[in-house]
């Protein structure tokens, strides 16, 4: 018997769709039928998804360019009368850095988009889910929570702080008739990460073709792709994982189950 995900006509929010492991989880879904509503600050990006998501699918694709380290414009997607089946929250990126390394600013604008927009909008969203009596939430996360480490003190920290929120969510959240779960990915080839270890191999041997060398001690010599954190993310919101909630699944090769990787 083959396995449905079920998801052909429901809608999913989207955030850091335009790029990385939002954009593959969209196609994914996409592929699955869900509709889909899709936000990020690049505009032009989330444009051109939504072209080419739409004729090849079938499906419905509505773009909503914000900001969401800003406030106000997490309230503006939570008010934009968005009837969800599924919120996936996999906006932010936060660079390495020690704690001399990281002023205040810098430190509370990463949080605005990692931590405070998923719980707001998590808060938001899962009040009309309870209303309604069903939904599925997913906050992609980070494996740098499990393992925290000096030199990556204010992501590890924000990991930390949103798998314990999630934990705490979905715990609770099937008497709703909700699942809250989180998804932690190790490293992954987006085009973020393959252009930082480009400009190191650069400035290490001024070469950057050698960047796949920095690769050597993860997992099977290399970062996992988007499309295979993003067949997790939709195992996760579909139904072929409807008992799981208050869950962190860690998809990173086995990496915080080992020692320093340098």
């Amino acid at each position: 018997m083959a396995l449905e995900t079920n998801l052909k006509g429901r809608s999913a929010v989207i955030t850091g769709a335009s790029e990385g492991i939002g954009r593959a989880t969209a196609w994914l879904l996409a592929s699955e039928g869900a509709n889909l509503f899709l936000t990020a600050r690049n505009a032009d990006r989330l444009a051109e998804l939504k072209a080419e998501l739409e004729p090849v699918h079938g499906v419905t694709v509505t773009c909503i360019p914000l900001d969401l380290t800003m406030s106000e414009d997490q309230a503006k997607l939570s008010s934009a009368g968005i009837s969800a089946d599924i919120l996936i929250n996999s906006a932010g990126s936060i660079p390495k850095g020690r704690i001399d390394e990281i002023d205040d600013q810098e430190w509370r604008g990463h949080w605005d988009l990692k931590v405070f927009s998923t719980i707001n909008l998590c808060r938001d969203f899962y009040a009309a889910m309870k209303a309604r009596g069903n939904g599925v939430i997913l906050n992609v996360i980070g494996n740098g929570g499990e393992k925290p480490v000096s030199d990556y003190i204010c992501g590890g920290a924000a990991n930390a702080a949103l798998m314990a929120f999630t934990r705490a969510l979905g715990g609770d959240a099937p008497k709703d008739g909700i699942r809250a779960v989180g998804l932690n990915p190790g490293p992954v080839a987006t085009e973020k990460l393959v252009g930082m270890m480009k400009k190191a191999a650069r400035d290490k041997w001024d070469d950057e073709s050698r960047y796949n060398e920095f690769l050597t001690p993860f997992a099977f010599e290399r970062a996992a792709t988007v499309e295979e954190i993003a067949n997790m993310a939709v195992f996760l919101v579909s139904d072929l994982s409807s008992y799981t909630s208050g869950t962190i699944v860690t998809v990173d090769g086995g990496m915080v189950h080992k020692g320093p990787l340098f």
